[in-house]
């Protein structure tokens, strides 16, 4: 079979969930469907999170949920119970914010996680709907049936033994339904979504849909992944950046990892793991314009370039430590990463000289794991060094083949460069990356300059 991933922009209208049914009805083997939220609305519902009951401003978010949904439901050939199933769960969602004003419970995390779920729900519901019009047979089932997690709500880890051990018995028991040897059948779920044993409602961190599909793909031993989205596949950089960046038509799970971690934003991180793990091929294309190759994610590929791709990551955040008892003296810098791993904090990049290190901090809003570096981190850290923490930078990619072993790469890089200021420089580490901290306000035309050098 074939798992097939829709993002938001391929299910955000009533055209693009019909366009989206129509590449499922294509191929028969594509009948294990995963969706995200329709766009937008995991905004509004993270909003609606921060907000006081029945506020111009919530009632107004609410009613916004309600008009985009509905507006699909009434151009649906199953209009009445397209809409019927929207106002069931706009009833519900408005039971669950009412009930966070009179319930104490309940962790507040727990009652977000619920609630950001309904994007999902919503988006399903309408989607099977629309599915059914093209004559297929959707069985419908909600992603906390399968994905096992912990109870670390807003950004739950997988008991991948439960989730896989839930997934073979789930097609021990529905082998003919799941087979692309009977065409017409579609199992329907959800992204983003788990469930811990308890049986509450956790989330996999914002973009989870893509690691949900990986792991569905990975368990089923899926004969690929389909991520389909709004873009034409993975380009060569940012082409709003870049008017003559292009579409790549194969690059491997390495550097596509590397992609994924350092900005490029159509693959998420957690995604890469559990298809690379199970050698499971994944294509990246466009719902708009399925008739398009799209990007081939693979092992193997025949092209190796030693430059592939750039990416940049703003809002980015330097911190450097000073401390004379760095200074041949051991346990620094695991005192250093101790603090860190207590409050949470993910770092980047790393590089020491005798008497100071520095760290890189992704603290831009949009983060899935966004970084907070709090009062209480920079005292702690205060206690045994001086700390300097410099904001607007932005942390630039370069990504391809063998960087660490190909001669002359580095002066080449730096030398076309020559008219910026590189902050903090990380080679070596990574055959597939090299990465390097600049202004935020330089980071545009760096990338532009190493495209034009590098890639044309």
């Amino acid at each position: 079979m074939i798992v097939s991933k829709f993002g938001g922009t391929s299910v955000g209208s009533y055209e693009a969930m019909s366009r989206s049914a129509n590449i499922i009805v294509d191929n028969p083997k594509r009948n294990w469907v995963v969706i995200s939220a329709t766009s937008g609305t995991t905004n509004h519902l993270l909003r609606l999170s921060s907000l006081p009951l029945n506020t111009d401003e919530g009632n107004g978010l609410l009613d916004q949920i309600s008009r985009r949904h509905l507006d699909i439901a009434s151009q649906c050939s199953f209009k009445k119970e397209a809409i019927k199933a929207v106002e069931e769960c706009m009833r519900n969602l408005s039971a669950h914010l009412s009930k966070q004003q009179t319930s104490k419970d309940h962790s507040e995390t727990q009652w977000v996680d619920t609630l950001l779920a309904f994007g999902e729900i919503l988006s399903t519901q309408l989607f099977a709907w629309v599915l059914r019009e093209k004559e297929l047979n959707v069985q419908l089932k909600w992603a906390g049936d399968f994905i096992c997690t912990d109870s670390r709500f807003g950004l739950a880890a997988v008991n991948l033994e439960v989730t896989y051990a839930k997934l073979q018995q789930f097609l021990t028991a529905n082998e003919g339904f799941v087979s692309y040897q009977k065409p017409g059948n579609v199992l329907l779920t959800q992204g983003f979504i788990g469930a811990d044993v308890q049986g509450r409602t956790t989330t996999l961190g914002r973009g989870g849909s893509d690691f949900s599909a990986a792991l569905f793909a990975e368990a089923l031993g899926a004969e690929c992944l389909e991520i389909w989205t709004d873009v034409a596949g993975v380009y060569t950089t940012d082409p709003r950046v870049v008017s003559t960046a292009h579409a790549i038509d194969e690059i491997s799970f390495d550097e596509a990892a590397e992609l994924s971690i350092f900005g490029g934003k159509v693959l998420h991180p957690a995604m890469v793991k559990p298809v690379r793990r199970a050698n499971i091929p994944v294509r990246v294309a466009s719902s708009m314009e399925p008739e398009l190759p799209g990007t081939n994610i693979v092992t193997n590929p025949l092209n190796r370039p030693v430059v592939r791709t750039l990416s940049v990551r703003k809002e980015q955040t330097l911190m450097t430590l000073h401390s004379l008892e760095m200074l041949h003296q051991p346990g620094f810098l695991a005192k250093v990463f101790s603090i860190l791993s207590e409050h949470r904090i993910s770092v980047d990049l790393v590089t020491t000289s005798e008497v100071s290190v520095s760290l890189t901090l992704d603290t831009a809003h949009k983060a899935s794991n966004k970084v907070e570096l709090s009062e209480a981190v920079l005292r702690a850290l205060n206690d045994f060094c001086d700390v300097e923490v410099e904001y607007n930078l932005a942390l630039v990619a370069v990504i391809g083949n063998a960087l660490n072993q190909t001669l002359g790469i580095s002066g080449q890089l730096f030398s076309t460069l020559k008219e910026y200021n590189i902050r903090l420089v990380s080679h070596g580490a990574s055959a597939n990356n090299v990465c390097f901290l600049v202004e935020e306000s330089d980071a545009e035309a760096v990338v532009q300059t190493l495209h034009q050098s590098f890639i044309g």
